[in-house]
């Protein structure tokens, strides 16, 4: 009996819209936020992807600026000999290096 009255109510013309339209814009929704190629799910994965770069943009510029800083300091000529002597090992023709280790 309780089925028969579902039945008359969903052919009732303006119930039959209301649940026709309901359902459409269910369908629609989840199209949009979980299968379209710009769904809600992929602009996600692409913030979390831009904050990943972001990050690794100011680490960079970090590193670029202590480069500059190095770069600069670079330019003196005994700074230069003194980096050279600690870093790479470099000696005049005249000289001997001893390396001490503690």
């Amino acid at each position: 009996m309780s089925l028969s009255r579902l039945l008359r109510s969903l052919l009732k013309k303006k119930n039959l819209y209301k649940t026709a339209y309901v359902t459409i814009a269910t369908i629609f929704l989840f199209w949009m936020l979980f299968l379209d190629s710009h769904s809600w799910l992929t602009h996600r994965e692409l913030n979390e992807e831009i904050e990943q770069l972001e990050a690794r943009k100011k680490d960079l510029q970090q590193t670029i600026e202590q480069d500059k800083a190095a770069i600069s300091q670079l330019e003196n000529l005994d700074s230069l000999e003194t980096y050279a002597r600690e870093n790479y090992g470099h000696k005049r023709k005249d000289e001997t290096i001893f390396i001490v280790e503690d």
